[in-house]
């Protein structure tokens, strides 16, 4: 049986984030991943944008990840060239009922240390966007957004070049805890196992399924993980808009948002749909509940303007209706077995921490 020294399982934005960090710190590290490509599942699915920091409870590690993530991943696309734009983003109330909600924002924001948060009254903002209706806004000027794709082909390229090995076709199916490391079972053309002495778990949406399937796991630790689907529908033609646009939030969600990609084409989502199974198929009759929605602070859209673009799932810990939970990374303090790091709904603003949720995974390795 072959030894290895580190296993990073899936190879999507924040495994490829770990592999490169445990790469350029001189580990062995193999990626085990088990499409054809990296990045084919959560990280392929996402609105590509670069969160501020604004919503999340203050000291969560969203929160904390989200900012010192999204300054390092700025800086790091302006050193490789990756494209990104920082756009902006206005989040509007389109009813005088809605204002206490975003002098909450505001404070939220300010408690987060997220720095140039602008309130905006009706006239400020349509100066800015004349398209849109509101009778009040926050300005982000942080936000912004990002070719994913080129940031995780830029990832996985440093962590090649520092030594790291990555394995297509190579589902980790499950394992065992031993005293020497851990064993994982890899599926593929060749089945095989490999002793790791550590393993970091980035599955995904199949994080909670790895974990209980490496025998001396104690199951109870392994958080319960329940699908929500967002879908989202694309605009034919360009939209008047040069920001982000987002309502305020609403229960379950942040509302129907517009969001634009580097190209100016814009798209409209997601709405929450909650699944048993994975399923990414897009049903255009769901788009007819977005116009009201988007009306609100667009009233120009046109009937017929939507049709279907992509759906994404997130791994959520929690069960609808329960309080939102904030990422959860299991090291040895939290389960007891030494050598393994596990990472459960890693949602939004996932893409934004991964480079600094690397940095907070090797520091989880301590028991």
């Amino acid at each position: 049986m072959e030894k290895i020294d580190c296993a990073v399982i899936g190879a999507g934005v924040v495994g490829l984030a770990v592999a490169r960090r445990l790469a350029l710190s001189g580990r062995e590290v193999i990626i085990l991943e088990s499409a054809e490509r990296f990045g084919t599942g959560i990280s392929a699915r996402n609105s590509e944008v670069l969160h501020a920091g604004i919503y999340y409870p203050q000291h969560s590690l969203k929160a904390t990840l989200c900012l010192a993530g999204r300054d390092m991943l700025y800086d790091y696309c302006q050193e490789r060239g990756i494209a990104h734009r920082r756009c902006g983003k206005l989040i509007v109330a389109t009813s005088e009922s809605q204002r206490p909600e975003l002098i909450n924002i505001a404070a939220r924001a300010l408690a987060n240390g997220v720095a140039g948060i602008t309130t905006l009254t009706r006239e400020e903002a349509q100066d800015l966007e004349p398209a849109l209706q509101c009778v009040a806004a926050l300005l982000s000027p942080a936000t912004g957004i990002i070719d994913s794709h080129a940031l995780m082909l830029s990832l996985l390229g440093d962590a090649e070049a520092a030594g790291a090995v990555l394995a297509l076709h190579s589902p980790a199916t499950g394992g065992s805890i031993g005293n020497d490391g851990i064993v994982l079972d890899v599926g593929g053309g060749e089945a095989m196992q490999l002793l790791a002495g550590n393993v970091f778990n980035c599955a995904g949406l199949g994080a909670q399924g790895f974990a209980r399937s490496l025998k001396g796991m104690p199951v109870e630790t392994v958080p319960p993980l329940h699908y929500a689907k967002g879908n989202y529908y694309a605009l034919a033609g360009r939209a008047p808009f040069s920001h982000l646009i987002y309502p305020v939030p609403q229960p379950g969600g942040l509302g129907v948002h517009l969001t634009l990609d580097l190209a100016g084409a814009a798209r409209f989502g997601p709405d929450v749909e909650w699944l048993e199974k994975i399923d990414y198929a897009v049903d255009p009759r769901r788009a007819d509940a977005f116009y009201a929605e988007i009306r609100r602070y667009w009233p120009e859209l046109k009937d017929g303007a939507l049709s279907p673009a992509y759906s994404g799932i997130r791994p959520k810990p929690h069960a609808p209706g329960e309080a939102a939970a904030d990422f959860l990374v299991h090291g040895p303090a939290r389960h007891g077995v030494s050598g393994l790091v596990c990472l459960y709904g890693i949602e939004s603003p996932g893409l934004t921490a991964s480079l600094a949720l690397a940095e907070y995974v090797l520091a989880s390795l301590a028991v």
